[in-house]
């Protein structure tokens, strides 16, 4: 009796990718068949791997073919690994190097004014993804990867982290709604990842059984990667307080509005009056609780306008950034979500009228004849910090306000 397995992707269009089936015979013996338009320059290490992968599995018999379109080792690694364990029973993983500049971590209170959502089982969309210059981008395991595909997805968003060169971008991975998204967890959190956002999320309970689940995972205490709830329901909206201080761990809470809606039975639209409600919950759940507030994807990929008035809204609502789900939406939420000239004037004021006061050990910040709360004076603070940080003005900024 044959058993045969599949994983990956061929067909007209499918580029950086590659379509692999195994099959386990009884015979003795092992084939790899390859079918590449890159066999000449590349058949022998695409043969090797394959070699390798067998023997580290100890498959002595069986044929495997793969249909290559260009492939690179992280992703052909996934694909074969994917179909061995779903023949063979074992934990065994099958690990190339992690790539040397992925071995960062990132702040609690990093930018993340832009995130940019990847399918999980779509291998060319993350190869060059990092020169966009997203503050976060997002391997996603859950909507945008069919529940046939799952299975296979972990392995390659797995390889992904440990291959792929984000240019220091925060390394982000969305899992499934729990309990599916508890077995994403075993695939990732041993690797180079610097944040997982828990999708759907309803309850504080959640959030706690996805932060036990990293720690023991990680045979101890979670002090390396970060946790963003997505609220998506009327009930997450009426828990978000709960979930935004479930964890210690959890750095910003954001809102997907495409679900919201949903449950709520309305249609969702440019005005966005249907959601102000659910918007102003989370903004001042995140506020409370200390954390950033992330706002939703705006879905219209060819509508720069409409991105464009949706991020100045969302800035005024108080998020500090939303999703991204094309490379060219990125600097219009930049641009948009950044503070403007008038704006970090005001701040530079402010800060060194602050510094000021300091100094002399007055108790009292006077900026243009009005005195300035202590509130007035952080926001100052946070602008110039984020301001610095993408380089809109230099460190000697205090000379040079006016």
């Amino acid at each position: 009796m044959t058993r045969t397995e599949t994983a990956g992707n061929r067909g007209e269009g499918v580029r950086s990718d590659c379509y692999v089936s195994l099959t386990l015979t009884r015979d003795t013996g092992r084939k790899v068949n390859l079918h590449s338009k890159v066999k000449v320059l590349y058949g022998n290490s695409i043969r090797k791997l394959c070699q390798d992968m067998l023997d580290f599995y100890g498959i002595s018999n069986g044929v495997l073919d793969i249909e290559d379109s260009g492939a690179l080792p992280f992703v052909l690694s996934a694909r074969i690994e994917a179909v061995i364990r779903r023949l063979v029973k074992t934990d065994k993983e099958y690990l190339l190097p992690v790539l040397p500049r992925n071995l960062y971590s990132t702040e609690r209170d990093a930018d993340r004014v832009s995130r940019l959502y990847l399918p999980g089982n779509s291998p060319k969309l993350m190869i060059n993804a990092g020169i966009y210059g997203s503050h976060g981008i997002i391997l996603d395991l859950e909507d945008s990867v069919a529940p046939e595909k799952k299975y296979e997805a972990r392995f390659l968003v797995r390889n992904a982290l440990r291959s792929v060169d984000f240019y220091g971008a925060e390394r982000m991975v969305r899992i499934n709604q729990l309990p599916a998204g508890l077995e994403d967890l075993k695939f990732v959190v041993r690797q180079p990842v610097n944040l997982i956002l828990i999708p759907k999320c309803e309850t504080a309970d959640e959030v706690q059984e996805v932060d036990r689940s990293v720690s023991d995972i990680l045979g101890g205490r979670n002090d390396k990667i970060h946790l963003m709830p997505i609220i998506e329901s009327a009930a997450g909206v009426l828990h978000a307080p709960e979930i935004a201080g479930a964890s210690k761990n959890v750095v910003a809470m954001a809102i997907g509005l495409e679900d919201y809606t949903a449950d709520i039975g309305v249609q969702r639209t440019a005005e966005g009056h249907e959601s102000l409600f659910a918007r102003n919950m989370v903004v001042n759940a995140a506020r409370a609780a200390g954390i950033q507030a992330i706002d939703s994807v705006f879905s219209n990929i060819d509508d720069m306008e409409g991105l464009e008035q949706n991020v100045k809204e969302s800035k005024a609502l108080g998020f500090e950034g939303m999703g991204c789900i094309h490379p060219r939406q990125v600097p219009v939420i930049h641009k948009n979500f950044l503070p403007g000239e008038a704006e970090i004037q005001k701040a530079r004021k402010i800060a060194v009228a602050y510094e000021g006061a300091i100094k002399e050990s007055q108790g009292v910040v006077v900026v243009d004849s009005r005195m300035v709360d202590p509130p007035v004076v952080k926001r100052a603070l946070r602008t110039i910090s984020q301001a610095l940080r993408a380089n809109l003005i230099s460190n000697d900024w205090r000379e040079t306000h006016e």
